[in-house]
């Protein structure tokens, strides 16, 4: 298959080799993680002074690397004298105590290490302990949606936009095509239950799967919404589900770790401090998220658009968080070193309630910082409201934050 370039994370890890640190690449299955480790081992391998070592443990052809030690000797018995060396392995986790094979390399000048990952957990305890903070990590997500044109060879359009929001950014897509549902819901499928067994139920070894299931269901149903274990708890009680609190949390960090959701932590305005309950769950992919959830988008459309928003914020390497302020809540508070930004995302700005509850919101916010609202609405494009920027959110998935 032919590979499509990602450049931007292509950039962030030839920013840090040559630096004696390991470069690990996290995130979900399947977002392209190993699309960015191919095309560093292509390039590298066009260098004359380069010895590449590449082990993709989601090939059958290097089951042998268990452990540790079998990490070593592979590596030994590929080294070439008198060239730089790029140690390079797909899916590191799957190798026990892959760290203290990696230990053996990291502060070596003629070596480099780039490594993907698929559990947070893991990786982050893992290489605390044995590398002393001598790590980078580098977030990977699914194709943004200038990707996904590209690697579906599309014009912007609505068209691609609404196949976007359906059927989301997994780059293993491409070879599927996008003209037939059903090959794209097998597909999904698959995703969806490696990461269901490999990184959450095997890992953590989950026994009551069939409560997993429901909860991640529970959560795509209810995404952008604040959740506690006790409205979940409730809820699950209410369909002959009795779950403990510290079940449904277990098991909510366990989906969070395996980057399927991810938890968005409330920030008070008014005190100015994060709040320790209700954080509001979006998904990694929203593909995956339609896949679990199933049914039409049309009454979805809503929470694609917040999740969409969500995802992009952190693409564009903001931290998130979701404002309150006495009643009032900002659907994200995005800061980046000393910047800050509040942006609503909503799906049609048609009625005088919801451009009350949009702008209105972001007015009643006292400082200077920016203010967005991101939405589809129809011949409104990039405009100003009392100061308040409002950006289709086609132009904000392609080219960020306008002013």
């Amino acid at each position: 298959m032919e590979l499509v370039s990602r450049p931007n994370y292509y950039s962030k890890v030839e920013k840090f080799l040559g630096k004696g640190i390991v470069i690990v690449l996290t995130g979900q299955r399947r977002v392209g993680k190993s699309y960015v480790m191919k095309e560093l081992v292509q390039r590298k391998k066009q260098l004359e002074d380069a010895c590449v070592i590449y082990i993709d443990k989601e090939k059958t052809s290097f089951d042998f690397i268990q452990n540790y030690k079998d990490l070593v000797n592979y590596v030994e018995e590929h080294k070439e004298t008198g060239k730089h060396i790029y140690i390079l392995i797909d899916e590191v986790q799957e190798i026990e105590e892959f760290e203290r094979g990696l230990r053996n390399y990291y502060d070596s000048p003629e070596i480099d290490i780039i490594v993907t990952g698929s559990n947070s957990d893991t990786l982050s305890s893992d290489l605390a302990t044995q590398l002393s903070g001598r790590y980078v990590e580098i977030f990977v997500q699914g194709l943004s949606y200038g990707e996904f044109l590209i690697f579906h060879n599309l014009e912007d359009n609505d068209d691609a936009l609404r196949k976007y929001i359906n059927y989301g950014g997994l780059p293993g897509l491409r070879p599927m095509g996008l003209d037939d549902p059903e090959v794209i819901r097998q597909y999904l499928q698959g995703v969806y239950n490696t990461i269901l067994v490999k990184d959450i139920v095997r890992r953590k070894k989950v026994r009551n799967v069939p409560f997993l299931e429901n909860l991640i269901k529970y959560v795509g149903d209810n995404m952008g919404k604040p959740l506690s274990a006790t409205n979940i708890q409730n809820y699950m009680t209410s369909t002959k589900n009795e779950v403990s609190k510290n079940l449904i949390l277990k098991y909510l960090k366990a989906t969070t770790e395996a980057f399927l959701v991810h938890n968005v932590t409330r920030y008070n305005l008014h005190g100015k401090k994060l709040l320790e309950n209700n954080d509001k769950y979006y998904f990694g992919d929203v593909g995956l998220r339609n896949f679990v959830v199933g049914g039409r988008r049309a009454n979805d459309i809503e929470k694609l658009v917040e999740n969409l928003v969500y995802q992009h914020l952190i693409r564009l390497e903001y931290k998130v968080t979701v404002g309150q302020m006495y009643a009032t809540e900002i659907d994200f508070v995005a800061t980046k070193g000393d910047d800050t930004i509040y942006v609503q995302a909503s799906y049609l700005i048609s009625e005088d309630a919801t451009f009350e509850r949009e702008f209105g919101n972001l007015q009643k916010i006292s400082d200077n910082y920016p203010k967005y609202v991101i939405s589809m609405t129809p011949f409104m494009d990039s405009s100003k409201y009392e100061g308040i920027i409002h950006i289709p959110l086609a132009e904000f998935l392609k080219k960020g934050i306008i002013d």
